[in-house]
Order: structure tokens, then C-alpha cells, then sequence
């Protein structure tokens, strides 16, 4: 029995050091080799340099001079990475109806001239309640409550907004988008 224990011993170490060490240590260095923003979290930083957050990750924004992106159902605090979930409140249930009643008239109430219909995706929390981005229909829907409070043209918003729309993915997958953070830094670089 003491013959298969020493073979044994010997496989279970060399494949901890093999799959332990060698590939971790291999693969985070092919990822920082070629992928190096993806492989650090895909992170934004503002003009000045300083740390905004993750391309991967929504913000909240709650003032009329930012596009605010989708809401989010993730607990304790609104767009936690670690608490990542939808609200799987049902279409029916009455939460989630007054859930969006409340989220249209906090929409209203920044921009009460603004009588178009509330896009969808302005009111209800994505699958994984962290979703960075918007549909252009949902920033040009906020295109000119963010010009007027800021005091700039809206063609000049309407050109940021362009600049970024996200295209369908490989341009067959999913609608174009619009990166809520991004934009807003692009706005702040604007405006300064």
C-alpha cells in the first residue's frame, strides 16, 4: 500500500504546482499582455485622471444635468457588483408597479415639460440590475432636460450621444446603446 503513496504524493504535488501556480500565473500574464484594460476591470477614468468606475458597470445618477441609466434592483446599494440580481418581481406584481409609477414620476418631476412616453429601460432594472448601458431612445429622451440644465445646444448633446452609441454586438446581436458613464464624462469634458 506504501508503493501507491509515494507515486501518489508526488502526482498530487506537481499538478497543485501545475494548476496551482504555472496556469494562473500564465494566464493573468497572456490576459495583462493583450488584454490589459479587460484584465483590470475595464476601469474609467475622467480627464484629470482619477478613477470614475468600470465600463462593465452601471452608476446612479440622480441629477437633471446627467443622463441616468437603468435603475437597479441590486441590494443594499444600487449597482453592487457583489449583490448582483434582477427585483424577480413579475410583470403583474403590484411592487414592481408602483416600483415604475414611482420611477416615472421622479422622471417627470426633473423634466415636467417633457410629455413624450418614458422609454422602458428608464424604469425597470435589468436581469442583473448592473446594466452600464441605455437605448438611444432612452437618452434622447433626456437629451434636452441635460442641455437645458447645462446650458449647451442640444445638437452639440445630440452629437455626444452619438458618439456613444454602441452598435449591435458583431452587428447582428442585440440594439445599438448608449454607455451612460461615458457620455456623462464626455458631457463634463464638454462643459468645462
Amino acid at each position: 500500500m506504501f508503493e501507491y503513496l509515494k507515486p501518489a504524493a508526488v502526482m498530487l504535488l506537481i499538478f497543485t504546482v501545475l494548476t496551482g501556480v504555472v496556469y494562473p500565473l500564465m494566464v493573468t500574464s497572456i490576459a495583462q499582455l493583450l488584454f490589459t484594460q479587460q484584465a483590470n476591470g475595464s476601469l474609467l477614468k475622467d480627464a484629470n485622471g482619477q478613477l470614475m468606475g468600470s465600463e462593465l458597470i452601471g452608476q446612479s445618477f440622480t441629477s437633471p444635468a446627467y443622463f441616468w441609466g437603468r435603475p437597479s434592483a441590486t441590494t443594499p446599494n444600487a449597482y453592487n457588483a457583489a449583490g448582483s440580481s434582477g427585483s424577480n418581481l413579475g410583470p403583474t406584481n403590484p411592487a414592481l408597479v408602483a416600483l415604475i409609477k414611482d420611477r416615472v414620476q421622479a422622471l417627470k418631476n426633473v423634466d415636467p415639460t417633457n410629455n413624450a412616453l418614458v422609454p422602458v429601460d428608464l424604469v425597470t432594472a435589468s436581469g442583473s440590475g448592473l446594466d452600464p448601458h441605455i437605448s438611444v431612445a432612452a437618452a434622447n429622451y433626456q437629451l434636452k432636460r441635460v442641455a437645458a440644465v447645462r446650458q449647451l445646444d442640444e445638437q452639440q448633446v445630440a452629437e455626444l450621444i452619438k458618439a456613444n452609441t454602441q452598435n449591435r454586438q458583431w452587428f447582428i446581436f442585440g440594439e445599438p446603446r448608449v454607455h451612460v458613464l461615458k457620455l456623462n464624462l464626455a458631457l463634463d469634458q464638454l462643459h468645462h
